[in-house]
């Protein structure tokens, strides 16, 4: 593994995956040189997922660094994590625990998990060469979104 991904992937909190399409930001856990990601109802989601899963396609990760701008991109293979698994054993507890505001004990968490929502883990095969652009796009449409309208005034503003 390329000691950059590595040293990245050690410290990754929040990372940026993508199946072929737009990358979305998931929390994360880095253990044993792979990342884990949980994903399903009244988690995070991630679209494209499903179709990555049984095309067996790679996953585009990229990470950032302690200044904030993306330092690392490399393509990831996904593996989901079976909840009958001596990995889910070991895995889900500990991501368990690392979920900001679960609803319950870590035991109800990792219980309803295993009914209800997909654990991946991305283990990076190659490095993605990056550059110097920032990858800014535009928002994503959304309902909630709105047009902003320009001021309301009552009186005209004197110029000086």
């Amino acid at each position: 593994m390329n000691p950059l991904v590595e040293e990245a992937s050690k410290k990754a909190a929040i990372a940026w995956v993508a199946f072929g399409g737009p990358a979305y930001a998931v929390w994360c856990l880095p253990l044993e040189g792979k990342l884990y990601v949980v994903a399903g109802p009244g988690e995070q989601d991630l679209p494209g997922l499903a179709d990555a899963l049984a095309a067996d396609a790679p996953a585009t990760v990229s990470l950032r660094g302690d200044h904030g701008g993306r330092i690392v991109a490399f393509d990831a293979t996904v593996t989901e994590i079976h909840s009958n698994g001596t990995e889910w054993e070991a895995v889900a507890p500990q991501l368990a625990q690392k979920r900001l505001n679960a609803s319950g004990t870590t035991d109800e968490v990792v219980t309803r998990w295993a009914e209800t929502c997909t654990i991946i883990s991305l283990e990076a095969r190659e490095t993605v060469p990056t550059t110097d652009d920032s990858e800014a796009t535009a928002p994503r449409p959304a309902s909630v979104l709105r047009e902003t309208r320009k001021p309301f005034r009552l009186h005209k503003v004197k110029k000086r």
